[in-house]
């Protein structure tokens, strides 16, 4: 049965391909609307986590690329910076200069940086040796992804960093993907 005062199916068969591609055509733009909307609410949104996460955070600790034990306790009172990161990720190395001089510049006003390797020890000793970092680094192995999931990276995806508050020890910003210089200003204002 057609609607009052549509045209018959018989009517004008030459509009139905062109019907079906608007409405294709629509139904992928509200799609597409639709996967950007949520892709700002993640990025933009208070992240609430899993129950507490970022205080077992605080209970963790890592082995460094030099043999010592870096215990996360010893950071808490003061902002953090924490950069997940791999050898193997060009994003990551491409950023580590730049968190580099974050650390030089902001140290003295209490911020600490702190690189966790997603990677094989090994692999991170070599890469210290040519690009060595002024910031500490744990050896978080593959356990890093689940601790960064856990902290907000739902895909695991590296670089991923997150900067914890020096109150609480609460995770204040979070971002997947490359760091800004813009985005590291506005964190440490």
């Amino acid at each position: 049965m057609t609607p009052p005062g549509a045209p018959e199916a018989s009517e004008s068969p030459e509009c139905a391909p062109a019907s079906a591609a608007r409405r294709r055509l629509l139904y992928a733009g509200v799609a597409g609307a639709a996967a950007l909307g949520g892709l700002a609410c993640w990025r933009f949104a208070p992240w609430a986590g899993p129950s507490g996460a970022e205080q077992a955070l605080w209970g963790l600790q890592f082995d460094t690329p030099e043999g010592r034990v870096l215990v996360l306790k010893s950071f808490a009172g003061r902002p953090l910076l924490i950069n997940f990161w791999a050898t193997w990720c060009p994003p990551c190395v491409q950023e580590l200069p730049m968190l580099n001089a974050f650390y030089r510049e902001h140290a003295a006003r209490g911020w600490q940086v702190l690189g966790l390797a997603v990677d094989r020890p090994a692999s991170v000793r070599r890469f210290l040796q040519h690009t060595p970092l002024e910031f500490p680094v744990g050896l978080a192995g593959l356990g890093g992804a689940d601790l960064s999931r856990s902290l907000g990276n739902p895909s695991g995806a590296l670089p991923f960093t997150v900067v914890l508050d020096a109150r609480q020890g609460r995770v204040r910003e979070r971002k997947s993907g490359p760091l800004t210089a813009q985005e590291l200003r506005q964190w440490a204002a």
